[in-house]
């Protein structure tokens, strides 16, 4: 009886610190979807309507986690990707094609793209705040030290690539397109950190950038596309097509625009590739734009 006082005595202890700490089971089993659902988002996937089908769950759930574990930013970065991917292969480019149908319509799906796009960008400031807090007012002032470290350059590029896309689709609201430079910086920031981010994805994103400021250089955006294709070493579609928009078809050269399109399509994945969902996207977008390229020139 009396050896029992001692266990009796520490199973109280350990239910103390069980009442006291009631969240830290919750929090581990929480931290552990987080690290599955964020792995998860990596997975190589080639059938485009599938993803499609399976996206609006999946994000739902993702987003839903994250909300309690905004400092995961593994996680933020898998759902700031996924809304931005979302938003761009699915809602923008369906406004695209019923543009020529049903304008309206269109500008509604722009309208929600705008917003998955903004949803995706605040996740991912909300979990680089956590490293450098008020990011938004640092990005604001030129006078800033700001610097990123190499492990936050996929969050900041998720970032700056969401707060692109809203900007783009925002042109009657002035004040998200006066975020247009704190956007740039941020992209900016991540390619000082790692340029050769997602094998040219981070050029891609700064010709796409530099192609969109007032006052770009063309020359210096057809660099970054150009650094893009070369670092992807002929695996990523979207590299030619990202140079086919930002560049050949604002300057009216329908040759050169048919050409890279023509080299996108050609992409072949490569078995189990983490590119083939993206590539299937810009392949996908490639074959639109040849077919309405009468249209555009």
């Amino acid at each position: 009886m009396a050896s029992s006082v001692p266990f009796c005595r520490s199973a109280l202890i350990v239910l103390a610190a069980l009442v006291l700490s009631a969240c830290s089971p919750r929090q581990m089993v929480m931290h552990g979807l987080a690290d599955e659902l964020a792995s998860q988002g990596s997975a190589p996937e080639d059938d485009l309507d599938l993803a499609r089908e399976a996206s609006a769950y999946h994000l739902k759930l993702s987003e839903s986690v994250l909300r309690s574990q905004s400092d995961h930013a593994g996680l933020a970065t898998a759902v700031a990707a996924g809304f931005t991917q979302y938003a761009y292969a699915f809602v923008a480019f369906d406004a695209d094609r019923l543009d020529a149908t049903d304008a309206k319509a269109a500008q509604r799906l722009r309208e929600r793209a705008a917003r998955l796009y903004r949803r995706a960008r605040d996740h991912a400031l909300t979990a680089l705040d956590h490293t450098y807090p008020n990011l938004r007012r640092q990005l604001a002032d030129p006078a800033s030290p700001l610097r990123l470290k190499a492990a936050d350059v996929p969050l900041a590029y998720w970032a700056a690539a969401a707060w692109g896309g809203q900007i783009s689709l925002s042109k009657d609201d002035p004040d998200t397109v006066a975020d247009l430079p704190l956007a740039a910086r941020l992209a900016r920031l991540a390619w000082d950190a790692n340029p050769s981010f997602g094998d040219g994805d981070m050029a891609s994103l700064m010709g796409s950038f530099e192609a969109a400021r007032p006052g770009g250089s063309r020359a210096q955006a057809e660099k970054y596309f150009d650094d893009a294709i070369r670092l992807a070493h002929g695996t990523s579609a979207g590299a030619f097509v990202a140079k086919a928009e930002g560049i050949a078809l604002p300057a009216g050269d329908k040759a050169a625009f048919t050409d890279l399109l023509g080299q996108a399509l050609a992409v072949k994945d490569a078995p189990g590739s983490p590119k083939m969902l993206a590539n299937e996207v810009m392949r996908r977008r490639a074959r639109w734009l040849l077919d309405t390229a009468d249209d555009l020139f």
